[in-house]
């Protein structure tokens, strides 16, 4: 009588803070995103880090945490990283992956209202930019909500260096016969005292909700654009201002390039005859996980990998 087949027992990968524990070999002090993930290869948590190996060092004991959160150490089996050389940046990324992958331990961010949001508000002449907590009953552009209140307030300081919004209060700003000291500093394009046109600051406006979204190269092309003619007019002053911006953007551009060291990091598209595929290789030690996209997210891809395509 022939022998039953026995197939040897599946066995667990390993879990918790030991395996987490393992990463910190590689990591380095850069701020970044991290994601936790199951034995199933499901997103468990997204995250921002100001220092990635800091962040990371505090999953790496089951002590001090709450409930929820030593659960998730518990259940993590890999984890995957994006480099970034701003916080700015890791601060968006992070938003957009926990819009996008809604994993299950970052419930409370995605409900909780007291996280702040950016908010561009459309429902006055000249649109503030400010962080908004609460619920969303303001008219305007919001994107966010993020975990760190500091981090979206050294954004909005870069933002408005950028686009020259005004993040006064409608009453200031009705008070206002004179530009106030954000003016003076460049921070503000003043259009409570008329120097600047509504048609004009609206522009500024959709510029930093396409900034935002991730349309940076458009943005520059257009300031570019509008710098020769300002040139070729003689106007200088305007010129001079548009030029500045560039310059700005063009700062923020070179510290937003994700893992520019080479491909041990980074995102890579496939193209496939089936639709598009994400592969993500963060470290070398790392294994490389791959998870189909949706066409929509083609737009994110570019952005995170600075190229055409």
């Amino acid at each position: 009588m022939p022998e039953a087949n026995q197939n040897p027992p599946t066995q667990e990968p390993q879990a918790g803070p030991e395996v987490i524990k393992s990463y910190l070999k590689t990591l380095g002090s850069s701020p970044g995103v991290y994601r936790m993930l199951d034995k199933h290869g499901t997103v468990l948590y997204v995250g921002k880090a100001r220092n990635l190996k800091n962040r990371v060092q505090n999953y790496t004991r089951l002590k001090g945490h709450s409930n929820r959160i030593a659960r998730m150490i518990s259940a993590t089996t890999a984890m995957e990283f994006v480099v970034t050389n701003t916080e700015s940046e890791a601060l968006l990324l992070e938003a957009t992956y926990i819009k996008k992958m809604k994993p299950r331990y970052n419930v409370l961010l995605r409900d909780d209202k007291s996280f702040p949001s950016i908010l561009i508000r459309t429902d006055h002449e000249a649109p503030q930019i400010i962080k908004h907590r609460g619920k969303r009953k303001q008219k305007g552009h919001y994107f966010g909500p993020f975990a760190s209140a500091g981090a979206v307030n050294r954004t909005l300081n870069t933002l408005q260096h950028l686009f020259l919004l005004r993040d006064c209060s409608d009453s200031q700003y009705e008070s206002r016969t004179r530009p106030c000291l954000q003016y003076q500093i460049k921070r503000c394009s003043a259009p409570c005292t008329g120097k600047i046109s509504p048609t004009d600051y609206q522009h500024l406006v959709k510029d930093a909700k396409n900034f935002l979204e991730g349309k940076s190269t458009t943005i520059q092309k257009k300031l570019h654009e509008q710098m020769q003619v300002a040139s070729k007019a003689q106007n200088y002053e305007e010129a001079a201002l548009l030029r500045d911006r560039i310059s700005a953007l063009t700062q923020v551009q070179s510290q937003q390039t994700i893992s520019p060291t080479g491909f041990e990091e980074g995102d890579v598209l496939l193209s496939t005859p089936k639709g598009a595929q994400l592969a993500s290789r963060y470290f070398s030690s790392a294994p490389a996980r791959i998870g189909a996209i949706e066409p929509t997210s083609l737009v994110l891809i570019r952005a995170i990998l600075k190229v055409r395509f």
